[in-house]
């Protein structure tokens, strides 16, 4: 399939799968039967989401990762990570978020494509160093999603009603366990990531430490996820103070990459 055929098809798979769970969130008798189905027809387009992105990233003269490859990079790990989960977990409703950001969010690359290959990505420690922070923003990005459906659930059960997609939710205890394992896991990536880019910044990218803005939003990030994570355990922080700290510490994580790389990228064309 020639030129943009392939993202749209896969953009809309991913839509089509997005509205049929949220259908079958209607229907409780058939619920379990279709989520089941629907589990795994997700493998459809995120085989093919693979497909493009290992296409756009190995090219021939090199790895090629702009803003919008990594942004479709970070929610195709989002959906395989949720795939997985959903093995263990009741996640159906968190899954049609998931997938309803994916559509669009599969057409990036075709609109912010990479003019030039990333350097030093024939060494092998910058190879890890790349897929630790990418892994560390993908459950960042869940977290997050989690975090912001945790407070709409509590909202509408406040309000005394709940539409069906947030029916097939796991209990409020349940998920808030699970945001904070997804948290930790992450904390622990950010820490090798900012530890290995401050440790072997010569070797990982042929020039000595620089706190650019880049490095001073992960810090901050860290820092932030750090409080969150000392709050919880020493303070019992949950509900909307966890929420708030939560989407900081991702808003300062979105500003330290994918923020810089569309800067440099999009506005500043370098």
């Amino acid at each position: 399939m020639p030129g943009i055929l392939p993202d749209l098809l896969c953009a809309a798979l991913y839509a089509v799968l997005a509205a049929l769970l949220y259908r079958a969130a209607a229907r409780p008798l058939e619920a379990s039967v279709a989520a089941a189905a629907l589990h795994w027809l997700t493998l459809l387009p995120l085989a093919l989401h693979t497909w493009l992105l290992y296409r756009m990233v190995f090219a021939p003269d090199g790895m090629h990762l702009s803003a919008g490859v990594s942004v479709s990079l970070i929610i195709w790990l989002t959906v395989l990570i949720y795939w997985l989960g959903s093995f263990f977990y009741r996640l159906q409703g968190l899954q049609v978020f998931i997938l309803a950001a994916a559509a669009p969010l599969v057409l990036l690359p075709g609109l912010l494509p990479a003019a030039h290959p990333l350097a030093h990505t024939e060494l092998a420690a910058f190879r890890a160093h790349l897929l630790v922070s990418l892994a560390a923003y993908s459950l960042f990005t869940i977290a997050s999603l989690q975090a912001l459906m945790m407070a709409v659930l509590e909202r509408r059960l406040h309000g005394g009603s709940l539409p069906p997609y947030l029916q097939s939710l796991p209990p409020l205890l349940t998920m808030e366990r699970l945001l904070f394992r997804i948290i930790t896991a992450g904390f622990l990536l950010l820490t090798l990531t900012l530890g290995s880019g401050m440790l072997f910044s010569e070797e990982l990218f042929g020039r000595p430490l620089q706190f650019t803005h880049k490095v001073v939003f992960g810090l901050l990030s860290w820092l932030t996820f750090a409080a969150l994570l000392a709050g919880r355990q020493f303070y019992g922080w949950r509900g909307r103070v966890a929420l708030r700290w939560t989407l900081s510490g991702f808003l300062a994580l979105v500003l330290a990459y994918v923020g810089s790389k569309f800067v440099l990228e999009v506005i500043l064309a370098r």
